[in-house]
C-alpha cells in the first residue's frame, strides 16, 4: 500500500468512524420504527380479516347450520355449507353431520379446495371436547380458530359446534390478499430505511466536514509549530467547544514562542559569553605559552627549590590552552557555525600520522588496509582520533588497538573505526553519560589532567559528518570485562551532508538579514 494511500486512510478515519456510528444509529432507529410498524399493521390486518371472518362464520352457523335437522343428509349439508360460503367474507365451509350415531356425514362447498384434511387435529379435537357447563363457562362448545400455510399460501382456519347435537362447521380463509399487502408494506418500510440510513451518511459527512475541518487546521497548526513556525496562530470564530480549543492552542503557541524566545536569548548571551570570554584569554594566553616555553627550556639550569613550580606552570598553562581551544569548538558547534572543509583521506595514512604526531606509535596497534580512501574533513577526523585514542591511553593503558573496516547500508558504505582498549572497562552507571560536557567519572576528583570535554567534541565532529560514536565494554572468553570499545561510524563520502551544511547556513543567513 502506498504511503498516499496510508496518509488518506490516516486523514478520513475519524470521517470514517462518525459516517459509520451515523449510519448505525440511524439504521438501528429505521429498523426498529420499520420492525414496530410493520408487526403493528400486521396484527391489526390478520385481527380485522380474522375478527370479520369468525363472526360472519358464527352468524351463518346460527342462521343455518342450527336449522337442519338433527340427522341431516350429505345434500343438506352441502347446500347449507354452500350457501354460508356463498357471502361475502369470502371463505370455504366444511360442515359435519352424523347420519346415524357414530356415522359422520360431510359436506364442502368446494372439495377441490377445503377438506377435512386441511383442518389441523389439534383444532380437531378442541372443537369437539365438550366442556361443562359453569357460571364462568355458559357453553359448552366454543369457536376456534389457527393460522396454518399451504403451498406458501398463509390461511384461516376455523371451527364450531352446534349445541345439542347439531353439525360440526369449519371454515377455510385464505390470506393471500393480506399477505401480498404486508409484503407491499415491508418493501415500503424497507425503502424508508434505505433512506434514512442514506440520509443519515449524507448528514454525517456535513456533520463530520463541520467538526473535522477545525480538528485539521489545529492539526497543520500543531504541525507547523512543530516545525519551529512559533508564530503559528488558528482564527478563533464562534463560542463552542473547538473555539476554545483554538485558543487554547493560541495561548500556549504565545506561550511556547515567549519561554523560546527568552531560552533562546540567554543561550545566546551564554554563547557569546564562552566565546568572547575565549577570545580574550587567547591573547595572555600566547603570552603565557611564550613565557613557559622559554622557563621549560630553561628549567633544568633552574633552582631545585624552583624547577616544581616552573613544572606545574607549564602543565598547567598547556592544560589552560587546551581548554580555551575546546571552548571556542564548543561555541561554534552550538553557534551552528561548524563547516565540513572535505578531502579525500587515506584512513591509514591518517591514523599514522594521528598518533605519530603525539608519539603514540609504540602504544598503538593499528589494524587497517591502506587504500581505503574516504571523502571527510581530515582537521576533524584528526581531532575525533586524538581524542578517542587519547582517552584509552589515558584510562585503559597501552596497548590500545585501532581496526578500520567499511560496511554496505541502505543509504550507501559507511567507515567503522573501533579503538579498544585492555583495562577496567567503563562503569555501567558511567557509560550513558561519558559523551556529556564537562562529565567526571569520579566525583570525589572533579580536578584532573582532563577538561571533560574531548569526548564531546569527538561526538559533535562526529555528527556534523552525519555519524556517530558508541562506547561499549569488550569480554574476554570467560565473560569478564576486558577493556573498553568506542565505535566511530562515518558516512564513506560526506558531500551530501556537507552540501546540506551549506544551505542551512544559506537559509539562515537569508532569514537573519
Amino acid at each position: 500500500m502506498s504511503k498516499g494511500i496510508v496518509s488518506v486512510l490516516r486523514f478520513t478515519s475519524l470521517r470514517l468512524r462518525l459516517v459509520v456510528v451515523f449510519a448505525l444509529v440511524a439504521l438501528t432507529a429505521a429498523v426498529s420504527a420499520s420492525g414496530i410498524a410493520y408487526w403493528l399493521n400486521r396484527e391489526a390486518v390478520l385481527k380485522r380479516t380474522q375478527d370479520s371472518a369468525l363472526n360472519d362464520f358464527r352468524q351463518e352457523m346460527q342462521n343455518r347450520a342450527a336449522t337442519l335437522p338433527l340427522r341431516p343428509t350429505e345434500e343438506e349439508l352441502r347446500r347449507t355449507a354452500e350457501q354460508m360460503a356463498s357471502g361475502s367474507a369470502g371463505y370455504s365451509v366444511l360442515l359435519i353431520g352424523e347420519r346415524d350415531a357414530g356415522k359422520p356425514i360431510v359436506g364442502a362447498s368446494d372439495p377441490d379446495v377445503f377438506t377435512l384434511a386441511d383442518v389441523p387435529r389439534p383444532l380437531q379435537t378442541a372443537v369437539e371436547t365438550r366442556r361443562p357447563v359453569s357460571e364462568a363457562n355458559a357453553y359448552p362448545y366454543h369457536l376456534f380458530w389457527q393460522r396454518t400455510q399451504r403451498d406458501s399460501t398463509p390461511y384461516l382456519v376455523g371451527g364450531t359446534k352446534i349445541d345439542g347435537g347439531g353439525p360440526t362447521g369449519y371454515l377455510f380463509k385464505s390470506l393471500a390478499a393480506e399477505k401480498a399487502d404486508l409484503n407491499s408494506l415491508a418493501w415500503s418500510l424497507g425503502i424508508a430505511t434505505g433512506l434514512a440510513v442514506i440520509g443519515s451518511v449524507l448528514l454525517a459527512q456535513v456533520a463530520a466536514t463541520t467538526v473535522l475541518r477545525p480538528v485539521h487546521r489545529l492539526g497543520e497548526a500543531a504541525r507547523q509549530l512543530g516545525e519551529g513556525k512559533l508564530d503559528t496562530r488558528l482564527r478563533v470564530s464562534g463560542a463552542d467547544e473547538l473555539a476554545d480549543l483554538s485558543r487554547t492552542f493560541n495561548s500556549a503557541a504565545e506561550s511556547l514562542q515567549k519561554k523560546v524566545a527568552d531560552m533562546s536569548a540567554r543561550e545566546e548571551a551564554s554563547r557569546r559569553f564562552v566565546a568572547d570570554m575565549s577570545h580574550e584569554l587567547r591573547t595572555p594566553l600566547t603570552a603565557l605559552t611564550a613565557v613557559t616555553e622559554v622557563l621549560e627550556d630553561e628549567q633544568d639550569a633552574l633552582d631545585p627549590m624552583i624547577a616544581p613550580a616552573v613544572a606545574l606552570v607549564v602543565s598547567e598553562t598547556r592544560r589552560l590552552n587546551d581548554l580555551v581551544e575546546n571552548l571556542m569548538e564548543v561555541t561554534r558547534f552550538d553557534a551552528g557555525t561548524a563547516r565540513l572543509v572535505l578531502d579525500d583521506v587515506d584512513i591509514a595514512d591518517q591514523i599514522t600520522a594521528c598518533i605519530d604526531a603525539r608519539a603514540w606509535l609504540d602504544a598503538v596497534d593499528l589494524d587497517a588496509e591502506r587504500g581505503i580512501v574516504a571523502r571527510l574533513d581530515p582537521r576533524r577526523l584528526d581531532v575525533i582520533l586524538a581524542n578517542l585514542i587519547g582517552n584509552a591511553l589515558k584510562h585503559g593503558g597501552s596497548p590500545v588497538r585501532v581496526s578500520v573496516r567499511t560496511e554496505v547500508t541502505d543509504e550507501g558504505e559507511d567507515l567503522v573505526i573501533a579503538v579498544r582498549d585492555h583495562g577496567p572497562g567503563i562503569p555501567e552507571e558511567v557509560l550513558p553519560h561519558v559523551f556529556d560536557r564537562f562529565y567526571k567519572a569520579s566525583a570525589s576528583r572533579p580536578r584532573s589532567d582532563g577538561s571533560g570535554l574531548g569526548l564531546s567534541i569527538a561526538m559533535e565532529n562526529a555528527l556534523i559528518h552525519g555519524g556517530s560514536i558508541t562506547a561499549a565494554n569488550s569480554a574476554d572468553e570467560d565473560g569478564r570485562v576486558d577493556g573498553a570499545v568506542f565505535v566511530l561510524r562515518l558516512p564513506r563520502d560526506a558531500s551530501g551532508i556537507a552540501r546540506e551544511l551549506q544551505t542551512r547556513s544559506s537559509q539562515g543567513e537569508v532569514e537573519e538579514s
